[in-house]
């Protein structure tokens, strides 16, 4: 047992986000100290066969961070020393935001899960930017996830996303068009197809690249169909699969399910899943995979479902610091027991 499983009692005698604030603070004051090089010996997993390329990046390994652990850009660093091979902060506004009213994240330990409705809580657009172009900047590509200030109305979203994306602009690698944050005003009329257009055309213009779009498990699949065509339409690089969901599977245990909010961790990980499967049949652009990634196995059923990636934020949650770690070590077990040379031979293995 290691020492996060033994802290985990405590921690979870916490509200979620005090512990999370706990656990972030923790980080932070080991920022740029020789505990965070201790840190990079302890965690990191360096061989070639974990190295992948996409949307133009070089990726040491196929593991990052999901958007949401660090919406201000503060540990960036930290999390590449614990060997994570990307890291995503955000969601990032145009203007500062306080999210919407505590209690607003919910554990649900038998399901290992979590339900949030932060509200995209965030220091906007200037702060951040000003915080990525500052460094220090990790050895692993940073990317920005854009979202809508709830103060703008849908029709001036795609200004309201420009000013973010110039302000994050200098600092980060790649950026992420979040239009399907279940937990904030007006994102369900960003999805469709003539508001995609608008914005993402007006992020393409502005010269962001590499450009992803972030899409929602609640998506009929039709409206997955037209934001593939607009993401072809444009020639954008990549496809993040996908944000929390509203829904509530049958499987759930906890009373907490109840919340309203988005649920994320394992009971939505076979969802999830199937999603990068549907989306990979039908674009060429890499996938990077996100919901109940836990372990090695469910992070090599995303790859061999089609994604290049995977995200994680519940389960560092579950299984604390070493999660990335572990991951990473268990893929080359699963790519040497079935043939394998290299994480991208088994991007869509199972196609």
């Amino acid at each position: 047992m290691n020492l996060y499983h033994l802290a985990k009692p405590l921690l979870f005698s916490l509200p979620p986000e005090t512990a999370h604030g706990t656990i972030h603070g923790l980080l932070r004051s080991v920022r740029e100290t020789p505990v965070e090089t201790l840190l990079e010996r302890r965690y990191h997993v360096e061989d070639p066969r974990l190295e992948t390329t996409a949307f133009g990046l070089d990726f040491p390994n196929p593991v990052g961070v999901a958007a949401g652990f660090d919406k201000n850009a503060e540990i960036p660093t930290v999390l590449a020393a614990l060997g994570f091979g990307h890291v995503e902060v955000g969601g990032v506004t145009a203007k500062p935001q306080s999210g919407n009213p505590r209690p607003r994240m919910f554990r649900l330990p038998e399901d290992e899960a979590l339900i949030n409705r932060m509200g995209l809580n965030n220091e906007g657009a200037d702060a951040v930017g000003a915080r990525l172009s500052a460094g220090p900047h990790p050895d692993v590509p940073v990317g920005v996830n854009l979202a809508l200030s709830e103060v703008t109305a849908t029709e001036d979203a795609p200004e309201d996303y420009l000013y973010t994306y110039e302000r994050v602009a200098d600092g980060a690698d790649y950026f992420v068009v979040n239009v399907s944050c279940p937990n904030s005003e007006g994102f369900r009329d960003l999805q469709n197809r003539d508001s995609l257009e608008a914005i993402l055309g007006t992020l393409v213009d502005a010269g962001a690249d590499p450009l992803l779009v972030k899409l929602s498990p609640d998506l009929p699949d039709p409206a997955v169909e037209d934001a593939l065509e607009v993401v072809d339409d444009l020639s954008l690089d990549g496809i993040i699969a996908s944000n929390t969901t509203t829904s509530r599977p049958d499987s759930l245990q906890n009373p907490n399910q109840a919340e309203r909010g988005g649920l994320s961790g394992k009971p939505i990980e076979g969802a999830a899943t199937e999603m990068i499967r549907f989306i990979d049949d039908r674009t060429d652009v890499p996938i990077v995979g996100v919901g109940g990634v836990s372990d090695a196995d469910s992070a090599y059923r995303k790859i061999r479902a089609g994604a290049s990636m995977v995200q994680l934020y519940t389960g560092m949650v579950y299984e604390g610091p070493s999660i990335a770690r572990d991951i990473n070590r268990g893929l080359l077990d699963r790519l040497e027991r079935d043939g394998f040379d290299s994480i991208e031979d088994a991007v869509g293995a199972d196609r």
